[in-house]
């Protein structure tokens, strides 16, 4: 079977993880959430006392990093671990340890389904199908607070959205791999969308892809 990638790219709460998760099921392919593997690394610095500014201790928990350590999503998803994750995101170090665990499950037969910030630009390069999905920071605001309060976990509103602002800054502008849309993936603005209306859109660009790469 020819290998069929799908790269998802985008920034927080832009619904680019809901919609990776359920074209893999849609397509029968391996999934992964690469920004899980930075929220784990930035938790396991917190876990051992270590500070987010330190750039070796974060490499070394990238490099220790096992499967079982994504094991506890609820805890990767909580608004904390995403602010860890994208401080220790921006070090080329850990950006380098995680590299080869995530080209290695893009390279599965058969193909598979990751979604982050660089996937179309550095971990799957070549990827048949690429889509870069987003929306005003406001939009996204909105659904990660909502996330969240249904959670329980309190934060206001207007402290979300500088949050967002503040990641979507920090993810664009650092050195390492910035989070760009690369020159050949569709843009997917699910500003204006429900997740419905955002997932179809999305099945109708990979299916053109397929098509245009006779997978």
């Amino acid at each position: 079977m020819t290998s069929f990638i799908i790269a998802v790219d985008g920034p927080a709460a832009s619904g680019k993880g809901t919609i990776a998760a359920r074209l893999a099921r849609t397509f029968g392919l391996p999934f992964l959430d690469t920004g899980l593997l930075y929220r784990a690394v930035g938790l396991g610095v917190l876990d051992a006392g270590g500070s987010l500014d330190d750039e070796a201790a974060a490499e070394a928990v990238a490099r220790a990093l096992k499967a079982e350590n994504l094991s506890d999503t609820e805890r990767l998803t909580s608004g904390d671990a995403g602010e860890a994750a994208s401080r220790v995101a921006g070090y080329p170090g850990v950006r380098a340890a995680l590299l080869d665990f995530q080209r290695a499950f893009a390279a599965q037969p058969g193909g598979a389904v990751l979604d982050g910030r660089d996937i179309g630009t550095v971990i799957a390069p070549d990827a048949p199908a690429k889509l870069f999905v987003t929306a005003t920071p406001e939009v996204r605001a909105l659904r990660r607070w909502k996330q969240l309060a249904g959670r329980g976990d309190a934060i206001a509103y207007e402290e979300m959205l500088a949050d967002i602002v503040r990641r979507d800054e920090r993810d664009a502008g650092r050195g390492a791999a910035p989070m760009v849309q690369a020159d050949d993936a569709v843009l997917l603005d699910t500003t204006d969308m429900d997740i419905e209306t955002a997932f179809d859109a999305a099945r109708r660009i990979v299916e053109a892809a397929r098509v245009r790469h006779g997978l």
